[in-house]
């Protein structure tokens, strides 16, 4: 009856605050009872949560269609503080829903991923009982992603955007007693909530230099005064959108705070693809959409932005081709594809950024998830080995792998069939090669980058051959050629729960590019409601035709040195054989790709080591030498032990003392004399009885 009410005035706008209230109740419905639901059913129950999001996301999409002009939805008073009067209110929009669709649609199908995933998760792991914890956390991320992008003001984003954060933390440390030393999972996840705590900070302060300018958060009232504030005091939009892009740097890992998602794949695999692939890492090209009337007036800022993007897709991608962690190449994939994002939204093209925002979720997501069968193929074909006794592993059940690692791997398209179908689509997707969907959604940013700005282009064409190149790496490493482990050779397929889902993206990631073909700009026309001045990027046929051509060259040049090259280095003895073809090739070059050009070190060096520094200056020299060694000892306790004497001596002994010693003498004195006076004869007692009546009656008679 209640949605019957609520959706007869408008669409269905004011069901909108349900996107946030069902995944809410699925983590309450399984604290409370997720224990009696059987093995998988947190995972079900949790993944329901997300799909009736889904839904609701749904309605607003045909509520839009109707009313594109959308609707602010408010729920309660929140902030009354002086100026500053918010409320809990949803914005609905084409640009909020285009998100709530990527946050609760592939999230959805990494939900029903993860119900397969985790299961066999928490038993390789030995703690099934972390199975429910998992989805509670799963669930609690969708409430954060989706308060981040339905708000309607920049401080309940905000509230998300932490929400996100400490998620990430969670997830990211979901197993936090392992990893390197114990405790490698744990120091990950530090990491991740470190270093996004300084991209926090410089939102924060984007935020309250905001407030003092417009005496505003809300994003209607903003953007209404930003043409004012802009001509009265110039330097202050400027301000905001830098310590923006600061909070970009750090939640879309973008340089130089990027450091941080590579080790979060500490994660569980699912978490990779929800947080780190499809949403969370995609808030800060969303926060540059939604704050695109504040970046459009400083021209300064928005090039600024663009160079990061191009930069940072540049860099990460060249990192990509010397990892053999099979999830850290993605990891650094997503990283440059989000470079890519963010050069987009940073040059004004911001329908191409929202755009290939959209096909990377579908195509990274469905990596991801691949690789996580992957690695599940090779967990179960490294236990078969054990238990069966196979070759060199009979003897003490088998030596330990890693089963992340691409060069024990091989031959696994005839292991796996589907996962290396699916994982085959979402690579060549990637690549960029036509008609899927990057294709159209990298060309379009890769058009605009050539008409606005030919550095960025130029960073980026050069990021779209290495994208080809490392996931044609990958590919071969990965599917092609003969095993080179027991593990790979007895890889096995995984469960449909976790194959279906795959299936479903690998879809998406063909027929994505169909949101906005050439010509026919669906998506462009769907944003142009929310985005200003938004305009149809014209496909450019060189342009398409260099990238593709780049994309192409990429894998054949992969195909050329992983395909035949590979396989002859593999036939050499051991001594002889080199873990990677490229690195006689490349030498030092290949090195620094695979050290990531040494930048955890730079940052050690410059920033961790002087922070351990500080830390040891403050304990040892300031808080042990100075306060404990001479300002306690030689200060405290010297000035105590000499008042403590002062104290003692003179006033204790010399004045207290003094007084008693010479009151009692004097007593002592006075005794001796009187004593003088008792010297028991009466005639003695009656001489002085007599002298004193004498003295009286003397007395008495003078007066």
């Amino acid at each position: 009856m209640f949605l019957q009410e609520a959706a007869s005035s408008a669409g269905y706008f004011s069901l909108v605050p349900w996107v946030v209230f069902f995944p809410a109740i699925g983590i309450i419905l399984n604290i409370l009872i997720g224990r009696r639901l059987g093995d998988r059913g947190p995972g079900w129950l949790g993944s329901a949560a997300s799909g009736l999001a889904l839904v609701v996301s749904i309605l607003q999409v045909i509520s839009l269609s109707a009313h594109p002009e959308g609707a602010v939805v408010p729920l309660a008073e929140w902030i009354t503080v002086g100026n500053l009067q918010l409320r809990w209110a949803f914005q609905v929009d084409t640009l909020s829903v285009t998100m709530m669709m990527v946050v609760s649609g592939v999230g959805t199908l990494i939900h029903i991923y993860a119900i397969g995933y985790m299961y066999e998760d928490v038993r390789i792991n030995g703690d099934p009982g972390r199975y429910r914890r998992f989805f509670v956390f799963f669930n609690l991320f969708i409430v954060a992603m989706m308060i981040l992008v339905t708000g309607d003001n920049y401080l309940m984003l905000f509230v998300g955007w932490e929400g996100v954060g400490l998620c990430s933390y969670l997830l990211i440390g979901f197993w936090f007693e392992k990893g390197e030393k114990g405790i490698g999972n744990a120091l990950a996840a530090q990491k991740a909530f470190v270093t996004n705590r300084i991209g926090d900070f410089g939102l924060l302060i984007a935020l309250f230099t905001m407030f003092w300018a417009f005496g505003t958060l809300t994003f209607d009232e903003v953007f209404e005064m930003a043409p004012q504030v802009a001509e009265a005091m110039p330097g202050v939009i400027l301000v905001i959108t830098l310590f923006m892009l600061l909070g970009v740097t750090g939640k879309s890992a973008q340089l130089p705070l990027f450091v941080w998602l590579p080790d979060a794949m500490a994660g569980p695999t699912p978490v990779s693809a929800l947080i780190h692939a499809a949403t969370m890492v995609t808030a800060g090209v969303y926060l540059i959409a939604r704050s695109h009337v504040l970046y459009s007036l400083v021209p300064a800022a928005q090039n600024t932005v663009a160079l990061v993007g191009g930069i940072t897709a540049l860099f990460a991608a060249t990192i990509a081709v010397g990892q053999f962690d099979i999830k850290k190449v993605l990891a650094y994939s997503t990283i440059s594809q989000l470079g890519f994002m963010v050069a987009a939204v940073g040059m004004g093209a911001f329908v191409a950024g929202m755009f290939h925002l959209v096909t990377h979720a579908f195509f990274k997501a469905l990596l991801f998830l691949s690789a996580g069968s992957v690695i599940q193929g090779i967990e179960r074909g490294h236990h078969h080995v054990e238990k069966h006794g196979h070759g060199k592993s009979k003897a003490k059940g088998g030596a330990h792998i890693d089963p992340n690692d691409m060069r024990i791997m091989g031959g696994l398209r005839d292991r796996m069939r589907t996962t290396y179908i699916v994982y085959m689509i979402g690579g060549i997707t990637l690549a960029g090669i036509p008609p899927l969907a990057a294709f159209f959604s990298k060309d379009e940013i890769l058009a605009e980058a050539s008409e606005i700005n030919n550095t960025v282009y130029i960073l980026l064409t050069i990021a779209a051959f290495f994208t080809a190149f490392y996931i044609g790496r990958q590919l071969l490493m990965v599917f092609f050629g003969q095993p080179r482990s027991e593990a790979a050779a007895y890889a096995e397929e995984n469960p449909p729960v976790m194959t279906v889902p795959l299936i479903v993206l690998a879809l998406l990631s063909v027929v994505g590019g169909a949101l906005n073909l050439p010509g026919v700009h669906t998506f462009t026309d769907w944003l142009e409601h929310t985005l200003e001045e938004v305009h149809a990027g014209e496909f450019n046929i060189l342009v398409a035709g260099i990238s593709t051509l780049l994309a192409l060259a990429g894998l054949f040049l992969a195909w050329l040195i992983y395909s035949r090259r590979y396989q002859r280095v593999q036939q050499l003895p051991p001594a002889r054989r080199p873990d990677d073809p490229l690195r006689p090739i490349l030498g030092p070059i290949f090195t620094g790709m695979e050290r990531k050009w040494w930048v955890d070190e730079l940052y050690w060096a410059l920033f961790v080591n002087r922070y351990i520094d500080l830390s040891r200056f403050l304990a040892f020299t300031i808080d042990w030498r100075f306060w404990h060694d001479w300002f306690h000892d030689s200060v405290i306790v010297a000035g105590f032990n000499g008042l403590s004497r002062f104290l003692a001596q003179p006033i204790d002994l010399g004045i207290i003392d003094g007084i008693g010693n010479r009151l009692a003498g004097a007593i002592a004195w006075l005794s001796v004399n009187l004593r003088r006076a008792q010297t028991g004869f009466v005639r003695s007692y009656a001489l002085v009885v007599f002298i004193g009546v004498v003295v009286m009656l003397g007395y008495l008679i003078l007066r």
